[in-house]
């Protein structure tokens, strides 16, 4: 399905206006100082443990916060309900419940979660779930409104984007809103196995990339920056940012410097961290990893983008992106990159230095399936135990003396 923005062309005024509110967006964001203060880059990442905020979820997938200096934190719950925790404790009534809109299951449900840079002000939301409509599946992008911070309006409902997805799995799912203002999209690269359709490297199609799209102007669709690496180009999506993944698991941004990390999940030997630069191409299918996807070893590698860091099974078995530390509780963790695997229930660190990771340790061997990591407004880091039902804080580990 062709995207809404061939529906909204871009004014001279309008490109104007974006290019200056994506620059003004930028520098504000990135002259937020820190929280903490960052080690060096080889330094040994401290002893943590986890500590549980609540339990009683249903599948929780993904966690984060308003914006609002409420302190309040939202969960969402893959079946299609979106949770409230507020003073530690999960309110009762859900914030959203659109279980009847959301097909879920294995890697389908409500998937995504990201709140508007100005949610105090305007009360917008946006969520990321798959939808059955007779035999066919789709991924949908829609935007929310609230009657208050405590419960949305589920009546309010705006489709932002739509994309059929030709099998169940590797759905992508995440959406945050980047430095620059605009909403960041993962999808992937449309599901089975060994990308059949060739969508990683197809750069017609919105599958397997990271979408970039201005929603700001608040009408019905959105628009594409002026920015973005295709814009113009004849067999290239303009909303593209990034291609060439296969099931990318969780992004995020570090707050320090608005550098780009997502975890893409791997099919049968490696799983990868990328960092995302502007029109980067990732690999797959050419590429699993640092590997060639074929068994290989004479694929064709130029002009790819290599990941950072990988790891091979039976390490683990499916990746989970996290979150570069910036709070203040786990000062020796500053700057570092935390993630996890789904299947294998480790957490790992590393430090990135901007060209090489400096350092890499397990920080934790928990039985949980992590499904995701959260962060709160503070910086504070989160992890959610998908099966378990639970959400569970980082916390200092007092030292063994093991």
């Amino acid at each position: 399905m062709r995207a809404n923005s061939f529906l909204l062309p871009v004014s001279l005024f309008r490109l104007g206006w974006a290019l200056a509110g994506s620059i003004l967006a930028l520098v504000s964001g990135l002259a937020a100082a820190a929280a903490c203060k960052e080690p060096a880059p080889d330094a040994a990442f401290p002893q943590v443990g986890l500590e549980e905020v609540v339990s009683g979820l249903k599948d929780p997938l993904f966690l984060t916060h308003g914006g609002d200096g409420s302190g309040r934190l939202y969960v969402v719950e893959q079946g299609g309900v979106v949770r409230v925790i507020e003073n530690g404790r999960l309110r009762a009534e859900p914030f959203l419940d659109i279980r009847g809109r959301v097909s879920s299951g294995g890697e389908r449900g409500l998937l995504g979660l990201a709140f508007d840079p100005r949610f105090r002000e305007n009360g917008l939301f946006y969520v990321n779930y798959t939808q059955r409509r007779g035999l066919g599946l789709w991924t949908v992008v829609s935007r929310f409104r609230t009657v208050s911070p405590l419960r949305a309006d589920r009546g309010s409902e705006e489709v932002i984007l739509q994309v059929r997805q030709p099998f169940p799995n590797h759905n992508g799912g995440h959406l945050a809103f980047g430095p620059d203002g605009f909403l960041y999209i993962g999808l992937g690269d449309g599901g089975a196995a060994n990308d059949p359709f060739g969508h990683g490297q197809d750069t017609d199609t919105l599958l397997g990339a990271l979408l970039r799209i201005d929603v700001r102007g608040g009408g019905t669709g959105y628009v594409v920056p002026p920015d973005n690496p295709f814009v113009g180009r004849k067999g290239h999506r303009p909303e593209i940012w990034a291609y060439g993944l296969r099931n990318p698991w969780r992004f995020s941004f570090d707050r320090a410097n608005g550098r780009l990390y997502l975890a893409d999940v791997g099919q049968d030997r490696v799983e990868e961290i990328d960092v995302i630069r502007r029109g980067g191409n990732y690999g797959w299918d050419i590429m699993e990893g640092d590997r060639c996807a074929d068994g290989g070893d004479d694929c064709p590698r130029q002009g790819l983008e290599p990941p950072i860091f990988t790891y091979e099974h039976p390490a683990g078995f499916a990746i989970t992106g996290g979150y570069v530390y910036r709070g203040r509780a786990l000062p020796g963790l500053c700057g570092a990159y935390v993630y996890g695997d789904y299947v294998k229930g480790r957490v790992w660190a590393l430090r990135y230095d901007g060209r090489r990771v400096a350092r890499q340790d397990l920080l934790l061997a928990t039985r949980y399936n992590i499904s995701s990591f959260g962060e709160d407004e503070a910086g504070e880091l989160y992890l959610l135990a998908h099966r378990r039902g639970s959400v569970l804080k980082f916390v200092p580990q007092p030292h063994t003396g093991r």
